[in-house]
Formats: structure tokens, C-alpha cells, sequence
């Protein structure tokens, strides 16, 4: 009886075209060649339309002259002097300026806010409850809206300004305050105010080690206070107070002297911190109820109060909870302020995208611009709370 011929394969083929390892290759391979043709054929198509429109690409436009006024400006900038690069700069710069008071507005109002919707008392609890249901569910833009609409622009003229104590007044151009002037000296009391803070930062460190190794605590509120305040106010009177104010005066028609907060500006703070507030109390209401009762049961009956305890025992747990979610309402306020060119108020977008995307027509370079500054800002935000959140997690033996 004869056997039948079979052909023989290799292993080493076989394996080589089953190899799942091999085919996620080959897949990986095609998926960059085809996300590579799409993103070559928008840049070609977007190259023939702007050649076809007569428009220049590149970043030229950057040094030409902007032609253009910005009236809130934390750096030089003048229609006839200045370029188009330093208008970036001047929007990236009142951007940041929102984002970050914004962001500490909002944090101390949505922390406040959140505790208040656990307390004991029932009116409060409820004014909290109606806070978080009554802004987190109207959109920002007409609570910005309002702001600007109905609040600040029904304000009386600068002849009829309200006076507030400490040489304050309120129009309808926004607050006017005593602007400070410095004199040389001053760079001493900024030197130990950067100091105070970094000391406050190490002792902080310092005394978590401390009370880790040996559950002793330390006074980390005092001890900060008096190196962040106490230093630079000791350095202050010891240089001979090298600082000054301009008060504003009320004239017959109109306000002179002092610095004027605009009311786009204050109406897009108020606008963007109370609606996030609305959100993080949620969030820290969730962190709070994370943490056992038991925790707060157990403190209790070691003598704890009911502030200490939420303090020093619920807070530090809830921590854990709160700041993953806490980073996202963060990089939502940032991108939340682009809302801004919808009141007026000179951001980024408004002034960049906006204004010079107008003038120069440069709207592939522009935008992707602003895309960028809005990414590197969102990375930079995620990536200190990452480090913020390893330091509070909990490490288990």
C-alpha cells in the first residue's frame, strides 16, 4: 500500500504569517500609511486653496505691524509699535490671567459650596442645593450674558460712579481701584515673598515626613502664613515701605487716576467661577461621601469635633476622589474661557483668532496656533494635578 505526497510547509512561514505579534505590526504599518495620506491630502488640498486665493502661508505675518488697539493689557502694546507676534502675547497673557483666578475662585467657592450641601442645617443645605441646580444647568454663555448685560452694564455712568470704602468706585466702564506704584526697593519685598513660599513649601514637605514617621502634626497653616505674609511685610517696613498709591478722584465729568478693571474681565470671572463652583461642589460632595462613615465615627469618639474632624480625618481621604475629576472641571474653565470674544473681553481667541486671523488671513497658522497654546496648557494643568494626586494617594504596605 502507497502513501500519498503531501507537501511539506515550513514552520517558520506558517508561524511568521500567524504570529499575532507580527499581524499588529502589519496592521500599525497600514493604519500610519492611511492616517499619513489623509493628513497629506488636507495639507495639499489646503496649500492649492490658499495658493488659489492668493493667500501666503508661513508665519511671516508674525513681525508685521498689528494696526490695532487692545485696551486690557498686562505687557506694552500700541497700535503703531507693535506687531502682531506681541498681540499673541498680550491674549495668551490675559488668558492665563482668567484661567488662574478663575480657577482659584472656583475651587474656594465649589469646596465651600460642596460642604455646605452636607451640613446639618437644613437652610443651608438647601441654598447650597439650589446654587449647584440653578448654574449647572443654564449654559455659561447666557450666564455670561448676564453678567455683562444685566449686571454690570445697568451700572451709572463715571459721573454718577458708587463710591466704595478705601477709594473704590463702581461704573458702568468697570471698577476703578488705587493703582499701587513701586518704587526700586520693592524688589526686595518680591524676592522674600518668593522665598517665603518656597520655605513654606519645604517646611510642608518636611512636616508630612515628620508626622508620617512620628504622627506628630505640625502648625503648617500658621508657619506658612508667617513665611509667605510675615517675611515680605518685615522686609517691607525694613526697606522703608518702597510702595505707594494712586487713588482715583471723582471729577466733575468723569474718574481720574487709579487702574481700572474692565467689566468684560469681571464679568467673564464671575461667569466662569461660579458655573465651574457648581460643578466641583459636586465633585467634593462625592469625595466626602466616599469616606466611610466609620472614619468620621471613629474620630468622634477619640474626641474629635466636627470641624477637626472634617479637616484633618474626611478631607484628606476625599482628596483621593475629588482630584481626578477636580483636574477636569480645571481644564474645562481654561477652555471655557475662550467664550470671552462673546462679551468682548480680549483673550487669545479674540485677539488672535480673532482680530489678526482677520487682518493677515493666515487661518491654517493662526488656528493651529491657538490649538497649540490651548493644548500645552491643558497638558501642563493635567500633568501638576497628576503629581498632586501621587503625592496624596494612599500607599499601601
Amino acid at each position: 500500500m502507497s502513501s500519498i505526497p503531501t507537501e511539506t510547509v515550513s514552520p517558520g512561514k506558517a508561524s511568521l504569517f500567524y504570529d499575532p505579534k507580527i499581524r499588529g505590526y502589519v496592521y500599525q504599518i497600514v493604519l500610519l500609511a492611511v492616517v499619513g495620506f489623509l493628513v497629506w491630502s488636507a495639507a495639499s488640498n489646503a496649500i492649492e486653496n490658499l495658493r488659489a486665493q492668493k493667500i501666503a502661508s508661513g508665519f511671516g505675518f508674525w513681525n508685521n505691524a498689528a494696526g490695532f488697539d487692545v485696551n486690557q493689557k498686562l505687557i506694552p502694546f500700541s497700535a503703531s509699535g507693535s506687531t502682531y507676534g506681541q498681540a499673541f502675547w498680550v491674549g495668551l497673557l490675559n488668558t492665563l490671567l482668567v484661567a488662574a483666578l478663575g480657577i482659584v475662585l472656583a475651587t474656594i467657592i465649589g469646596f465651600a459650596v460642596g460642604v455646605a450641601r452636607l451640613s446639618s442645617n437644613w437652610v443651608v443645605a438647601k441654598l447650597a442645593m439650589v446654587y449647584v441646580e440653578g448654574i449647572r444647568n443654564i449654559p455659561l454663555l447666557l450666564q455670561l450674558y448676564f453678567w455683562y448685560n444685566a449686571v454690570l452694564k445697568p451700572l451709572p455712568d463715571a459721573r454718577n460712579s458708587i463710591a466704595l470704602p478705601g477709594s473704590i468706585y463702581l461704573n458702568n466702564r468697570g471698577i476703578i481701584l488705587p493703582s499701587p506704584q513701586f518704587a526700586p526697593a520693592f524688589e526686595a519685598v518680591a524676592v522674600a515673598f518668593l522665598v517665603g513660599i518656597a520655605g513654606a513649601v519645604a517646611f510642608f514637605v518636611w512636616a508630612r515626613g515628620q508626622q508620617a514617621r512620628t504622627g506628630r502634626q505640625y502648625p503648617n497653616g500658621w508657619v506658612a502664613l508667617a513665611l509667605i505674609v510675615g517675611l515680605p511685610l518685615l522686609v517691607f517696613f525694613a526697606v522703608g515701605q518702597p510702595l505707594s498709591f494712586d487713588y482715583p478722584q471723582q471729577g466733575r465729568f468723569n474718574l481720574t487716576g487709579g487702574m481700572q478693571i474692565f467689566p468684560e474681565f469681571v464679568a467673564l470671572l464671575l461667569g466662569l467661577s461660579t458655573y465651574t463652583a457648581a460643578f466641583i461642589a459636586e465633585v467634593v460632595r462625592a469625595g466626602i461621601l466616599a469616606v466611610s462613615k466609620g472614619q468620621s465615627e471613629a474620630a468622634h469618639a477619640l474626641g474629635l469635633r466636627p470641624g477637626p474632624t472634617l479637616k484633618l480625618v474626611v478631607i484628606p481621604q476625599a482628596m483621593r476622589v475629588i482630584v481626578p475629576p477636580l483636574t477636569s472641571q480645571y481644564l474645562n474653565l481654561v477652555k471655557n474661557s475662550s467664550l470671552a470674544v462673546a462679551i468682548g473681553y480680549p483673550d487669545l481667541v479674540q485677539v488672535f483668532t480673532g482680530t489678526v486671523l482677520n487682518q493677515t488671513g493666515q487661518a491654517v497658522e493662526v488656528v493651529a496656533i491657538t490649538m497649540a497654546v490651548y493644548l500645552t496648557i491643558s497638558l501642563v494643568t493635567s500633568l501638576a494635578m497628576n503629581i498632586y494626586n501621587k503625592r496624596i494617594a494612599l500607599v499601601e504596605r
